[in-house]
């Protein structure tokens, strides 16, 4: 048996390529021969670095001919509906695109090849419903759960997320105004971490940040390992989000977070989510019972001051936050995609 993934955005090494990648993994473990089509091989010691994880029984080959010869392909869309191949073909959406004219016949003939169509939460799939007229399934992207575990925990914030300002802008430049704030209203015993890879053309971004960081404890990161994002889940008391903020997310839905795998990464390790009120987000955080959703950054410096007081609320929304995060762990994932196979 052979299946054929193919993914556009591979070299971003985001969460949707570790979907893609744990969708590869159910296969090879399904006993399929697996190949993931990239230009270059050297891509899969990247994919296994970044994420932890051994691609062992699945190659990575210039051409998987829109899955012709296979018998299964998982196809991640840019937004277009590519003529699939495969006896059985499963359309995966990452992005809520929208306006982008998808209900053409052309489309609608393409979509009688298509087995499923998968999206990776629910806000996504709103969207996806809508714009091309079809009814997706949603699966939620796996998260290591049993890889991340809680250590002693410290007086720190961190943020995990691309240094970015194009599509979906992690707005690292609002955590660290809003952290400024907070050492300078008296919150002085702690540090925040920004953590994540460089988009290209970006680099620029990350210094400005750095330049408005000095004099504060304010740390970066520049692209993680896996090991040192398991360290800083497992110490941190919060974790800090503002990808969506200032964004209208009924216009541009595109520009919000989609699901957030690294919101439940962190709370795997017992880590208190504050996270920006829109997307996907609000299918992971409950206000309140494993974290709080926030809207603007007086209700964020709120949040974060009332935790770092409160040691018992603390103990509370840490143990509730990693209990939540199991909904979300790789054999669930494994079964829904057993299912639809």
């Amino acid at each position: 048996m052979k299946a054929a993934i193919y993914n556009p955005y591979l070299d971003t090494l985001g969460g949707g390529e570790r979907y893609s990648m744990a969708f590869a993994g159910v296969l090879a473990k399904k006993g399929f021969r697996v190949d993931v089509q990239w230009k270059d091989s050297e891509i899969k010691e990247k994919l296994e670095e970044r994420f932890g994880i051994k691609l062992e029984g699945i190659n990575f080959v210039t051409d998987i001919k829109r899955g012709d010869g296979y018998d299964i392909c998982f196809w991640v869309s840019d937004g277009s509906i590519p003529l699939l191949r495969a006896r059985k073909n499963f359309l995966h959406f990452q992005i809520p695109f929208k306006n982008i004219n998808g209900k053409t016949i052309l489309n609608k003939m393409k979509f009688y090849r298509i087995k499923t169509v998968i999206c990776n939460s629910y806000f996504t799939k709103r969207h996806i419903d809508r714009e091309y007229g079809v009814k997706s399934k949603v699966i939620y992207p796996p998260v290591s759960i049993d890889k991340i575990k809680p250590k002693k925990k410290e007086n720190l914030i961190i943020s995990v997320g691309r240094f970015s300002q194009l599509t979906q802008a992690k707005r690292q430049d609002v955590l660290v105004s809003a952290f400024k704030k907070l050492y300078n209203a008296g919150l002085k015993n702690w540090q925040l971490i920004l953590a994540g890879g460089v988009e290209v053309g970006v680099d620029d971004y990350v210094e400005k940040l750095e330049e408005n960081s000095k004099g504060y404890p304010i740390k970066f990161i520049i692209s993680p390992s896996w090991k040192v994002l398991k360290d800083l889940y497992g110490k941190a008391k919060m974790f800090w989000s503002a990808s969506g903020y200032n964004i209208d997310e009924k216009k541009e839905p595109e520009k919000v977070e989609h699901f957030g795998i690294t919101v439940v990464e962190a709370m795997a390790a017992g880590t208190i989510p504050l996270i920006f009120d829109a997307g996907g987000h609000r299918e992971i955080v409950s206000e309140g019972e494993n974290g709080f959703l926030w809207i603007n950054t007086k209700t964020l410096l709120r949040a974060t001051q009332e935790i770092a007081k409160n040691k018992q609320l603390q103990v509370n929304l840490s143990k509730n936050a990693l209990i939540s995060s199991k909904v979300y762990e790789y054999e669930r994932f494994e079964a829904l995609v057993l299912e639809i196979l």
